[in-house]
């Protein structure tokens, strides 16, 4: 049986940034976020991520290790992250714990081929926004994708 989450909200409340320069009337010394990093050891899944991103108006940066992510090190610039649970090399829960560690906070949608409760479970607990079991609608993803551009609006 196939289940799917797609609005599977764990934060209830947003934290925003105050930007003093934006008070003050002044330009913006913030950076704005504008891109999705897709996180995936699946060639044809980025692919298919990244094209219907580009569909829907959203630059994306497709990685498909962890390590590449975390080499990236541009996390000022994504608003959140598409992260597959279930990488080659690790867990994408994992790399979710490691970069909460290093003071990311950027939204985390995750995506699975390999549905369980304990992996849900675990997902949820680890702070993501959604939690979408693959095969998942295009719809699904866009909504995700649009409820996280909200949180650096």
């Amino acid at each position: 049986m196939l289940r799917q989450f797609p609005r599977l909200a764990t934060h209830p409340v947003s934290v925003r940034i105050i930007d003093a320069f934006a008070i003050a009337g002044k330009p913006s010394a913030l950076p704005k976020r504008r891109t999705v990093y897709i996180v995936d050891d699946d060639p044809s899944m980025l692919r298919s991520v990244r094209g219907l991103l580009r569909a829907h108006g959203f630059p994306s940066v497709p990685f498909s290790t962890a390590e590449d992510l975390q080499s990236n090190g541009k996390f000022d610039q994504a608003f959140c992250i598409i992260l597959d649970i279930n990488l080659g090399h690790g867990s994408g829960i994992e790399l979710r714990h490691h970069l909460a560690v290093a003071g990311v906070t950027v939204p985390i949608i995750y995506i699975t081929g390999n549905y369980s409760e304990a992996t849900r479970m675990a997902a949820i607990e680890s702070g993501c926004l959604a939690y979408l079991t693959k095969p998942f609608t295009a719809t699904s993803l866009i909504e995700a994708v649009e409820n996280a551009s909200t949180i650096f609006a």
